[in-house]
This record gives structure tokens, sequence and C-alpha cells, in this order.
């Protein structure tokens, strides 16, 4: 074949690290577009980026040339630098090590998006840590408890 045609969806859900609730409602959306534009710089596009006070949701159409892991590391350190050099928060900012991704298809888009754009309403039931425990169910990724999250020493 002359061309490479791809579609991949992927979810990406990250942290704060501790799960601290420090992004702030009044701000967060701001972070949420910068987050957006990393992933977009990459040559992948932004469907959606939302969350609440502890953790963030990115879905995105892949580029099949950009590893997930490099995809990752890059825009989680570069948000955290941009965070901590806005002086938004008094203490140091830092996104938690590790990230859960799932992938879906083509038919499932609107529901993810829907799903995203509803965050805040949507942990209004259910805490962080149970949703991504039924995320991990649900896709069927084996993990140990002990291991899901860092906690405060």
């Amino acid at each position: 074949m002359a061309n490479t045609y791809h579609q991949v969806y992927i979810q990406c859900v990250f942290a704060v690290k501790y799960r601290k609730a420090v992004l702030h409602k009044d701000w967060r959306s701001s972070v949420f577009a910068v987050l957006g534009n990393l992933i977009n710089e990459t040559g992948c596009k932004t469907i959606i980026v939302n969350g609440v006070e502890d953790h963030v949701h990115c879905f995105l159409s892949l580029k099949p040339t950009v590893s997930i892991s490099d995809l990752m590391k890059s825009v989680k350190a570069k948000s955290s630098k941009r965070i901590n050099e806005t002086g938004l928060l008094k203490e140091r900012f830092e996104w938690q090590v590790g990230y859960g991704v799932f992938s879906y298809s083509k038919s499932a888009v609107k529901n993810v998006y829907n799903y995203i754009a509803n965050q805040e309403e949507h942990h209004r039931k259910k805490s962080f840590k149970e949703e991504y425990i039924a995320l991990l169910d649900e896709f069927e990724i084996p993990y140990e408890d002990r291991y899901l999250f860092e906690d405060l020493i």
C-alpha cells in the first residue's frame, strides 16, 4: 500500500500525584486545553480532555507513528512544567506515575465523549478509584490494588 490509513481511538486516564484534589475548577479548563494542545503537537488528534480535581481523561485519535508511552511521557511532563511555571499552586505540581489507557471502536466515540464531558456529574456518584477500577474490570485488565495509586506516606 502506498499510504497509511488508521483509526485508533484511545482514552488515557491519569491522576494528580497522591490523588490530591488540586485542579481547581476556576482554572482547570485551561490546564485541560494545554493537555489537548500537547496531544495535538504530537500529530495525534484530541477529541476531548476533561476531568475533576484529582484526575483527567484524554480521549484522542492516536497517530500510528506515536507510541502511547511516548505520548503520555511528553504530555504529562510538559503539562506539569507549565502548571508549575504559571504559579497556579503554591506547592510543586506532579502527575502520578503511570496511567490507564483504553481503546475504543468508532461506534463508541460518541458515548465515550459524553462520558468524559460529564465528569463532574459522574463523580458525584462514584469516586475516581471506583471509576478507575470499573474501567480496568470492564476491559479485563488484571491489576493489584496495592499498585493502583501512590498514597501519601
